[in-house]
């Protein structure tokens, strides 16, 4: 069987998971599992969540998944429904839903939740405020006059919107997204009621760089994968750990001489008798096609150069300079002792991306 695998270590999200509690220590945590948990399966990832007081999804279907996995707690969908049929089975399945447009309020107005679902608190609608993302959202005057019908259907509310430039601290932009996030909170808390009107602002950069506006809520992504969410700063730094460990295995040796060329486009050549091992991943599997000559997998505590192109089914890497690896030896593409980020530096994208595009191939194994 070819030797390629996944491993999902979910005590490595639960201390993420009281990493953002250390953060945000008096914010609620609304943890993003989207895109099936950014990779790494959020089904397999629940048990690593359980400490979270919610879940975020893109969509319905996801949000269901999550139901029929054992979810019992709110789950949020970041952009809403897409239909009023939609709309009515999110009601039916006590889901929490987004508004950032005018059709998005007309089913939420004209569909109204059944108060008997809802006997501990009032149904709850995230309200998106666009302060310069300029994605999705009302403008300041539009989410006031929004929330204004919402609260009178009986809404409480939850005033969202999201920093563009979080992971640059001292970006100015920053400041005027924050300042009319803040303003219009404070309009609405004052015409409303403080208790009828909830904030969210801060996703994994922001909770770490301005915990000033953490608010009542934050929404960790990539840190409570082991991601840093800051170009800058490793992950170590910040005392988060790989959730996903993706590893293959040396299924080739040869010997090459001085001269020999390896892969498509022959673009490396050896420039001493070398010893060239194959692995057994490739960009199918979710391995980036294109990588710097920093590039590098683990293997025995050694670092094995990639050499030539990544390939759909395999790479290749030099291994003259370590004789204890050998046929069958497992390498690590990331994961303990190199992080994704790392990885992600060298093809000149994000740890996003990575982890989003490891494939269905590779095995999957899951740690408790």
């Amino acid at each position: 069987m070819r030797n390629t695998w996944v491993e999902i270590n979910t005590a490595a999200l639960a201390h993420n998971v009281r990493r953002v509690r250390d953060y945000a220590p008096n914010a609620r945590v609304l943890a993003m599992v989207k895109a099936d948990a950014y990779g790494h399966g959020a089904a397999a990832c629940l048990a690593g969540v359980q400490d979270a007081d919610a879940l975020g999804v893109a969509c319905m279907a996801e949000a269901l998944a999550l139901r029929a996995a054992g979810w019992q707690k709110p789950i949020v969908l970041i952009e809403g429904v897409f239909s009023q049929a939609e709309w009515r089975v999110a009601l039916a399945q006590n889901l929490t839903c987004v508004v950032h447009h005018e059709t998005q309020l007309a089913w939420a107005l004209q569909d109204l939740p059944h108060r008997a679902f809802y006997t501990d608190h009032p149904p709850t609608i995230w309200l998106k405020l666009n302060t310069g993302m300029n994605r999705l959202g009302f403008t300041a005057n539009g989410a006031l006059k929004v929330a204004r019908q919402l609260h009178t259907a009986g809404y409480q509310i939850v005033l969202a919107s999201h920093l563009a430039n979080a992971d640059v601290p001292d970006d100015p932009y920053n400041t005027a997204q924050i300042t009319l996030f803040v303003d219009v909170l404070a309009r609405l808390r004052a015409e409303l009621g403080a208790d009828a009107v909830q904030a969210s602002l801060c996703n994994s950069a922001g909770l770490i760089n301005f915990p000033e506006v953490q608010f009542d809520w934050v929404r960790p992504g990539i840190m409570l994968y082991g991601g840093s969410p800051m170009v800058d700063v490793a992950p170590q730094a910040l005392d988060l750990r790989p959730v996903m460990q993706f590893g293959a295995a040396v299924m080739a040796v040869h010997a090459l001489p001085v001269g020999a060329s390896v892969g498509y486009g022959s673009r490396w050549q050896a420039t001493r008798p070398t010893r060239l091992g194959v692995i057994s991943v490739g960009y199918a599997d979710g391995y980036p096609r294109v990588v710097s000559e920093a590039a590098y997998v683990l293997a025995e505590g050694m670092r094995l150069p990639i050499v030539g192109r990544v390939a759909m089914d395999m790479l290749m890497v030099d291994m003259t300079d370590a004789q204890a690896v050998g046929l069958g030896s497992t390498v690590t593409l990331w994961g303990d002792g190199l992080s994704v980020d790392t990885v992600a530096s060298w093809t000149n994208t994000l740890n996003y991306e990575l982890l989003c595009h490891v494939g269905t191939r590779p095995t999957r194994r899951v740690l408790t």
